[in-house]
C-alpha cells in the first residue's frame, strides 16, 4: 500500500533532508555530527605503500604512527577519545591512492586523511578532499603543492619542503664545491621539480652539466646514470626515494663512478638505504656492505639523531617503538611517522573537546604549535607549509651525523639563516596538552 503525503509535507521534508545534507558536506557544526567522531573514538585514515618500489622504509609509517596512537590511548587519549587509523597499501599507484582515499572517505567515515604518502599519489586526491571538507593533514612528502590555503584550505603539508631543502642543500654545495661539477638526478614530478627551483637558486647553473629524470616505478636507471658518469661531475644531488637512492650508487658502482653523493632526506635514511643495497646486490647476486656505500652521503635533517637517547624525543619515541613494535628498524621512517603522529595529537588537543572537521583546521592555522623538530613550523591562516628547515648532516659509519646549526629559510628568494632557539623538550608523559 502507498501512502501518499500531500504535496506542501513532500516539500517541507525535502527542504528538511537537503539541509541536514548541507550540514554534513560542511563538516558539522558539532562533534556528534562530525564523520569519524564519537563520544570515545576518532577514526582517521591514510594511504601509504606497504608493497612496491616505494615500500622499503615507507612502509614502516602506518605501524609507527598507529604505534604512538596506541601509546597515547593507552595513557587515556586525547580528550577522552582514543585515535583509531586505518592505513591501506596503495603501492605508490596514484590509481589505487584514488580508490583508497574514496573509500576511506565515503565507506569508512574518517575524521581526517593523516600522513598519506607520496607526491605523484596524493596529488591526485587533493581536489576529492578538499571538495569534501575533509582535513587532509600532514602529507608524507615536500611538494609546495600542499601550501596553498586558498585553494585547499584542507591540506597541510608537515616536513620542509623540497624547495626549502634544495635551497640548504644547494647553500651547502656552493659553499663546498666551487667550481666542481654538479648533476641532479631526480624523480621526474613535483617532488623532483621543487628540489631543483631551490637548489637552482645556490649553485651556479653553469656548473650544472645534467639533469636526469627517472621514473617511479622502472627500476633500470642505467641510462641516467650512464649520462651522469660521461660528464665525469664531481657532485650528484638526488631528488630521490630510498630505491633510488641506491639503484643509483649501485648502478653507478657499475660503471667504476664514484661522485660526492647529496641527496634530499626523504631519499637518505642510512638503515633502509644501506639495506636496499645489500637487497639489490643480492638479488643480482653479488654482496655488499650497505653501509660502507653511503659513506660520506650529504643530506639535510630537520628531526633528531635516531641513535642520540639523550634527546628527550629519541627517548620518547624509541621508549614506544620498543613495546609496541619492536620488530621494526628504529630509524628514519619510524621516527618521522611518530613526529607527525605526535602533532596531530597535539592540533587535536586543541581543538577542543567537541572537535569538528573545522575545529582541527583552525587549530593548525593559530600556529604555536611545537614537537621534535630542529625548526620551526611555518602553520598560520596563511601558510599550510610544515617545518621550515633543516640542518646539514652526513652519514658516518651508518649513522647521520648532524653539523653546523639548524637554519631556516622560504620558497622564495629570502636568505638561508641560522637557527638558535633551543629544542623544546618531550612532554613527560608523551601526550601534548592543550
Amino acid at each position: 500500500m502507498t501512502i501518499r503525503r500531500p504535496a506542501s509535507a513532500a516539500v517541507a521534508l525535502a527542504a528538511v533532508v537537503a539541509l541536514t545534507a548541507g550540514a554534513c558536506a560542511s563538516g558539522g557544526d558539532s562533534a556528534e555530527s562530525t564523520p569519524g567522531i564519537t563520544a570515545d573514538s576518532v577514526t582517521i585514515g591514510s594511504t601509504i605503500p606497504l608493497t612496491g618500489t616505494a615500500a622499503p622504509g615507507y612502509s614502516e609509517q602506518g605501524p609507527a604512527a598507529k604505534a604512538f596512537f596506541d601509546y597515547v590511548n593507552a595513557n587515556g587519549g586525547i580528550n577522552g577519545r582514543k585515535i583509531t587509523l586505518k592505513y591501506l597499501d596503495d603501492a605508490y599507484n596514484p590509481a589505487q591512492t584514488v580508490t583508497l582515499t574514496k573509500q576511506l572517505v565515503l565507506q569508512d567515515k574518517v575524521f581526517a586523511i593523516v600522513g598519506s604518502l607520496g607526491t605523484p599519489t596524493h596529488t591526485k586526491v587533493v581536489d576529492f578532499l578538499n571538495s569534501s571538507r575533509v582535513p587532509d593533514l600532514f602529507v608524507a612528502s615536500g611538494c609546495t603543492c600542499w601550501d596553498q590555503p586558498k585553494k585547499n584550505p584542507y591540506t597541510f603539508g608537515w616536513q620542509p619542503d623540497y624547495t626549502v631543502e634544495g635551497k640548504i642543500l644547494g647553500d651547502y654545495v656552493k659553499k663546498n664545491f666551487a667550481g666542481k661539477k654538479v648533476a641532479y638526478f631526480y624523480q621526474d614530478d613535483d617532488f623532483g621539480r621543487d628540489g631543483m627551483k631551490g637548489l637552482d637558486k645556490y649553485i651556479d647553473q653553469s656548473s650544472v652539466v645534467t639533469r636526469q629524470p627517472y621514473q617511479p616505478g622502472n627500476t633500470d636507471v642505467a641510462a641516467q646514470v650512464s649520462a651522469i658518469a660521461a660528464t665525469k661531475a664531481d657532485v650528484v644531488v638526488l631528488e630521490a626515494i630510498p630505491a633510488y637512492t641506491a639503484l643509483f650508487k649501485l648502478t653507478s658502482l657499475k660503471l667504476g663512478y664514484s661522485p660526492t653523493l647529496v641527496a634530499s632526506s626523504v631519499g637518505a635514511d642510512p638503515i633502509t638505504v644501506s639495506g636496499l643495497l645489500e637487497n639489490f646486490a643480492k638479488q643480482a647476486g653479488s654482496s655488499v656492505k650497505g653501509q660502507d656505500l653511503i659513506e660520506g652521503l650529504v643530506t639535510s635533517a630537520y628531526l633528531p639523531p635516531v641513535d642520540d637517547l639523550s634527546n628527550t624525543w629519541t627517548a620518547l619515541f624509541k621508549k614506544i617503538h620498543d613495546q609496541y613494535i619492536p620488530n621494526v628498524p628504529f630509524d628514519g621512517n619510524v621516527y618521522y611517522a611518530m613526529s607527525y603522529a605526535y602533532t596531530f595529537t597535539q592540533a587535536l588537543a586543541r581543538a577542543g573537546k567537541n572537535p569538528t572537521r573545522q575545529g582541527i583546521v583552525d587549530a593548525l592555522q593559530k600556529g604555536g604549535l611545537t614537537g621534535p623538530g630542529l625548526v620551526p613550523f611555518r602553520y598560520s591562516a596563511d601558510s599550510h607549509a610544515g617545518y621550515t628547515g633543516g640542518q646539514i648532516a652526513m652519514i658516518k659509519d651508518g649513522k647521520q651525523v648532524s653539523s653546523g646549526t639548524p637554519l631556516t629559510t622560504d620558497d622564495g628568494d629570502g636568505p638561508v639563516t641560522p637557527y638558535t632557539q633551543p629544542q623544546p623538550p618531550a612532554p613527560a608523559n608523551g601526550i601534548p596538552a592543550a
